[in-house]
């Protein structure tokens, strides 16, 4: 018996070896928990995250390896917040390093250029002060190997309008798929699966 019962629990260290390095270099899971990049994702998404697109980052460094290429305007990142670490966001890549950013009336201006928001979702919430406060910004120019980021909700999202720039080293991957999704809210069983939802593409 020891030589099968040998085989058999090297057979498992494989298996957990090749689902870490997946996890640590390739493709990782997450799930929405808040309504920042309604209507795009919403509370109970559970998404696909690709981790090698930016250079997959060697734990505990700042290290990348297999760089493909920069983050772009439009993706969509998982990154580690800046503010808290323990804690990972989802936002939208608005600006990137060297580009002069305003916001002018919820209007994105990129080099003094208005440029097109097709994400934008705009449901006003809270006092007009605040109102005021998040749909102006700027100008500002993002830092060298920095991002500008902000959610999709642009009325219920804490971003870099709030926080400041998001250090590129702190991106995780750029979210490209949803794989499963949960409505908790549904009455019915059959209908807390949002079926219209799985395997929505999310990638350029």
């Amino acid at each position: 018996m020891k030589g099968p019962v040998l085989e058999y629990v090297k057979s498992i260290l494989v298996a957990l070896l090749l689902a870490l390095l997946i996890r640590t270099f390739v493709v990782q899971t997450f799930n929405i928990p808040s309504g920042s990049m309604e209507p795009t994702l919403l509370v109970g998404d559970y998404i696909l995250v690709n981790k090698f697109i930016y250079g997959s980052r060697i734990p505990f460094t700042h290290m990348r390896v297999f760089s493909w290429e920069k983050p772009h305007r439009g993706d969509i990142v998982v990154f580690i917040y800046p503010v808290d670490p323990s804690k990972d966001f989802i936002k939208r890549v608005i600006a990137t390093q060297g580009e002069k950013l305003q916001i002018i009336h919820n209007r994105i201006y990129i080099n003094d250029s208005l440029v097109p928001d097709p994400w934008g979702y705009f449901k006003p919430v809270g006092p007009p002060w605040y109102l005021e406060n998040i749909e102006n910004y700027g100008p500002v120019v993002v830092p060298k190997d920095s991002l500008f980021v902000m959610g999709d909700n642009r009325d219920n999202s804490e971003d870099s309008r709030f926080w400041g720039f998001l250090p590129v080293q702190n991106v995780l991957g750029e979210a490209f798929m949803v794989y499963f999704s949960w409505n908790g809210q549904a009455e019915h069983l059959w209908n807390k699966v949002r079926w219209s939802r799985i395997g929505k593409w999310l990638g350029r």
